[in-house]
């Protein structure tokens, strides 16, 4: 898996005490004022920043390796890898050193995305705001790519800076799924016609509840998707998700085991796949296939697609605490991660395999020639369909929770 998404983790209870907003401080240049970032570059050198970040991907941590070392020597900003499991660990972390009154804490940078955002969001636990005061935010497709300025449909209001896209994708086994199909509809008459060779994963796992919404987005009028982009009331549920279950219990007998018992994660599913036993699997990365292929762990008779119609896809961000002793540092580094030679490198699978969160148009030719083309590599999507957003984060424990009621016995 190359484009693991920061673990959600419930801490929604915690996020319903009242909305607070930290007194802002620190530095933060606006992008029209070049004299303003100059002076914010200068107080970062000889910083360290001490950057939270998911270590489950040895491609993942060379990546953040090969940034520290560009970091230094441009800037002269240590950036030191604290290597977590769950971004969960440090909303816990920083709500402690809140609670205790700790002017300098022991975060200055975070990868976090989805319900820990909304949670350190209410709970005034981020500077900010900032992000979009950054030099590289210009290049940032926020045309085309709605969820840079929404995670989890909850405004970002430049509390955190995108990092890289993820978008529900589908793997099929091209020898025995020549036509993959283009809908949901089409993925349930498929199973049909071919018993057992599709799963999910099981909710909560990430992937598992990602696919369950991608049902859910898929099942409803453009009206009821609405519903979903807002917080949830309690009265809305029953209705809201009423085709999400009808559409399952029509595809869960043509699961493999008959949907009685479900892979624990999408790693599980992608040596499924490689042996035959699936012949569509599914990832949260589009390049996921193509860079299994080039390290040899797929063949490459396996096609990467979406549905038609759209997947449901998110962006991940970097967010500074709003105790972060090194926040100047911090700014420069998430500003170098949006750098055209960063998330090239980020988009190449042979170092990571993330897609830029940059239009790639607003680019010199120069810098766009740093991209790998779309397309261009055996297992990559060729044909990208729309993002659905992802629904707001306090309907996603509810849908696990109910999901688990029906199905996870």
């Amino acid at each position: 898996m190359l484009t693991p998404i920061p673990s959600r983790r419930r801490l929604l209870g915690a996020a319903a005490v009242a909305t607070l907003t930290w007194p802002l401080s620190g530095r933060t240049a606006p992008p029209s004022d070049p004299a303003a970032w100059a002076r914010l570059q200068a107080e970062a050198r000889g910083q360290t920043v001490r950057f939270n970040a998911w270590a489950g991907s040895d491609r993942i941590n060379a990546w953040i390796q090969w940034a520290a070392g560009e970091l230094q020597r441009r800037h002269g900003v240590t950036l030191q890898h604290v290597r977590i499991t769950d971004a969960a660990e440090v909303v816990r972390r920083v709500r402690a050193e809140k609670a205790a009154g700790r002017a300098e804490g022991s975060v200055d940078l975070v990868w976090i995305n989805g319900e820990n955002f909304l949670t350190m969001k209410r709970e005034g636990l981020l500077f900010g705001p900032w992000a979009e005061s950054l030099p590289g935010f210009a290049a940032v497709d926020v045309q085309g790519k709605p969820t840079v300025r929404l995670d989890f449909a909850e405004p970002t209001e430049g509390l955190e800076a995108p990092w890289g896209m993820a978008q529900l994708t589908f793997q099929a086994e091209s020898r025995r799924v020549p036509q993959p199909p283009a809908d949901l509809a089409a993925l349930i008459a498929w199973a049909r016609a071919n018993p057992g060779r599709f799963t999910y994963p099981r909710p909560p796992a990430f992937h598992g509840t990602t696919f369950v919404k991608q049902v859910l987005l898929e099942s409803l009028s453009p009206a009821d998707r609405g519903v979903l982009a807002r917080p949830r009331r309690a009265e809305d549920f029953a209705r809201i998700t009423a085709p999400l279950w009808a559409a399952l219990d029509a595809l869960h007998p043509h699961l493999w085991r008959q949907g009685r018992q479900f892979p624990a994660s999408a790693a599980v599913m992608r040596q499924m796949l490689g042996d035959g036993e699936l012949w569509i699997s599914l990832t949260f990365n589009p390049n996921d296939a193509a860079g299994d292929i080039a390290a040899g762990t797929l063949p490459d008779t396996i096609v990467s697609y979406q549905h038609a119609g759209g997947t449901v896809g998110n962006t991940h961000f970097v967010a500074i605490p709003f105790n972060a002793p090194a926040r100047a540092g911090a700014q420069v580094v998430a500003d170098f991660f949006l750098s055209p030679l960063a998330q090239a490198r980020k988009a190449d699978i042979r170092h990571w395999g993330d897609p830029t969160v940059l239009a790639l148009d607003r680019l010199a030719p120069a810098e766009r020639a740093l991209f790998p083309a779309a397309g261009a590599v055996p297992g990559a999507v060729r044909r990208e369909a729309p993002v659905l957003p992802e629904p707001h984060g306090s309907w996603v424990e509810p849908i696990e929770q109910a999901w688990l009621q029906r199905y996870g016995r």
